[in-house]
């Protein structure tokens, strides 16, 4: 079936967080491809108008509205409201929630439908300790911190990791942070680096991390660069090549790449050549071999990948 976007309620919005990367690969498949899979939808109860309460897909929804589409494609589950949310969580694919929002799922599920800690382990198969965990985070974590989440700007796996035990030790200390950390995102790293400091600070310099941590990390990271080797320097700059190429390899895959571009393949071979320098300089050693993946030395032939060898893009809306 079709619904008109205006009647849909988004009541589950904040249960998710706003992952911008991903909400860019949706609209780029639905402008290219169309909808691929409907939403989930139930009846909203009450009113004179037919409304539906959106349970799933809201990436989808959010899509087709900055496409300016009218309508979206839907399936109309015959299911109570709390039986939907279970069944969706369920079948969702594992890794795709944060514990965070898990934790927001279970919360949603206690106070605005009633449900027990106990049946909720049950009907999810989860263990009860699963559950409190869950709901431990979204309790410690103040509202702000929360709210920066959903926003994409603290990462979800940060928070959890620094920012749970560091309101546990001094809530207000968590929200001045968040608060004057502003709307620009922050990695998972920095988080790190801003909790274990603030860990072994004394009172007046936890007050200027909690007053102006960006100062703090601007700081912090040119101290760092003046007491790195250059081997550590040099270990850090081969991470981050992997880390681009990692990236550039899901653009390729699941991007909407013009492979016909000139300036790609120009940009790709001197990125090539780059490395093929690198390589050489890496191993002057006669007694140096790449290592392949499954622990095998061998010789790594160079020259670029074969186009018929690379996966296609396919739809994801």
């Amino acid at each position: 079936m079709q619904i008109e976007l205006q009647e849909l309620e988004l009541r589950y919005a904040a249960l998710r967080v706003n992952d911008t990367a991903r909400a860019a690969r949706m609209r780029a498949s639905l402008a290219a491809h169309g909808q691929q899979s409907p939403v989930a939808v139930i009846e909203a109860d009450g009113g004179g108008d037919l409304r539906y309460v959106l349970i799933d897909g809201y990436v989808r929804v959010s899509a087709a509205r900055t496409l300016a589409r009218d309508c979206v494609d839907a399936v109309l589950l015959a299911l109570r409201e709390p039986d939907a949310l279970i069944m969706t969580h369920r079948l969702d694919e594992v890794g795709r929630r944060s514990a965070l929002e898990e934790g927001w799922l279970l919360d949603e599920l206690i106070i605005r439908h009633g449900l027990t800690q106990q049946e909720l382990g049950k009907r999810l198969s989860r263990s009860k300790s699963w559950v409190c965990r869950r709901l431990s985070l979204v309790c410690v974590l103040p509202e702000s911190t929360q709210r920066a989440v959903r926003d994409a700007v603290l990462p979800a796996q940060g928070a959890m990791k620094y920012l749970v035990p560091l309101s546990r030790d001094n809530r207000s200390a968590c929200e001045r942070i968040t608060k004057n950390l502003g709307t620009e995102s922050v990695t998972v790293r920095e988080l790190g680096r801003l909790y274990a400091c603030w860990r072994k600070s004394h009172a007046e310099q936890r007050e200027r991390i909690e007053a102006q941590p960006r100062l703090f990390l601007r700081v912090d990271e040119s101290l760092q660069a003046d007491e790195r080797s250059d081997t550590e320097c040099l270990t850090r700059d081969f991470q981050a090549i992997s880390g681009l190429c990692m990236r550039a390899r899901r653009r390729l895959v699941d991007g909407q790449v013009e492979l016909s571009r000139r300036r790609l393949h120009r940009a790709f071979r001197e990125a090539q050549r780059g490395f093929s320098t690198l390589t050489e300089l890496m191993l002057e050693d006669n007694d140096a071999r790449p290592v392949h993946a499954h622990g095998d030395s061998a010789v790594v032939e160079g020259g670029p990948r074969n186009p018929d060898d690379r996966q296609s893009a396919g739809p994801v809306s």
